[in-house]
């Protein structure tokens, strides 16, 4: 399979391949792939380890893995234009915006589970991610005259763990809620359900490792999602 646009791939695990955006053939690849959606602008930062460390564990325990960086997509804005939503049925709209967008979500089909990740920033996911969330509207049936959008596919397919990290500490009651509820709901509009989260607080610009317990959770996780 030819390899293109590696720009836009990250190399997490020992078993990950840097492959092209097209679809994942099963018969080509028999093996389960786990793909982390990073929403951070910061490479290297708690969420972008936090995922990758997930990713590891998903290897480790036989998966393909492969990391998607959303800021070196070029995703444009949605303008709410819902052509993507017109059409009846289970698949998923086109968009008539000219990016990445399209070869990105056929990659994120072929995915068994998903891994998706975004600190908190005012109290909800990052821009980037917001953007890429609102770019998923194709999954969603809603023609005018209807009063209420439909999922396409809801959450009963692929299994999901979500990713946050703050720098306010978890007892605050709402540090993590917005960002969460955002993220539940984008994985459910992927046709994943969640399975799991790990929740970094306290984060400190001084020391961007994550804690020995969150590192052991993220092992679990990695697990939960090649099985």
């Amino acid at each position: 399979m030819a390899e293109t646009r590696a720009r836009t791939l990250d190399r997490a695990a020992p078993r990950t391949k840097n492959n092209s955006f097209g679809r994942y053939d099963a018969i080509m690849n028999n093996n389960k792939k786990v793909i982390g959606i990073v929403g951070s602008y910061r490479k290297g930062g708690v969420v972008d380890k936090a995922v990758s460390e997930i990713l590891s564990a998903a290897g480790r325990n036989g998966a393909d893995t492969e990391k998607i960086y959303l800021v070196d997509q070029r995703i444009l804005f949605c303008t709410n234009c819902r052509e993507c939503t017109q059409s009846p049925g289970t698949e998923r709209g086109r968009c008539i915006l000219d990016d990445d967008m399209e070869a990105l979500l056929l990659q994120i089909e072929a995915a068994y589970s998903l891994v998706i990740g975004s600190p908190v920033n005012f109290n909800n996911v990052t821009a980037i991610t917001r953007t890429f969330m609102e770019r998923c509207v194709g999954y969603v049936y809603w023609p005018w005259g209807i009063e209420k959008p439909q999922i396409r596919k809801p959450g009963t397919g692929r299994k999901v763990v979500l990713v946050s990290a703050s720098s306010a500490p978890s007892r605050m009651g709402r540090t993590f809620k917005d960002t969460l509820n955002a993220l539940r709901y984008l994985a459910n509009t992927l046709n994943g359900h969640s399975v799991g989260q790990l929740l970094v607080d306290n984060v400190k610009q001084s020391d961007m490792n994550i804690p020995d317990n969150m590192l052991k959770k993220a092992a679990l996780l990695g697990r939960k999602l090649a099985k």
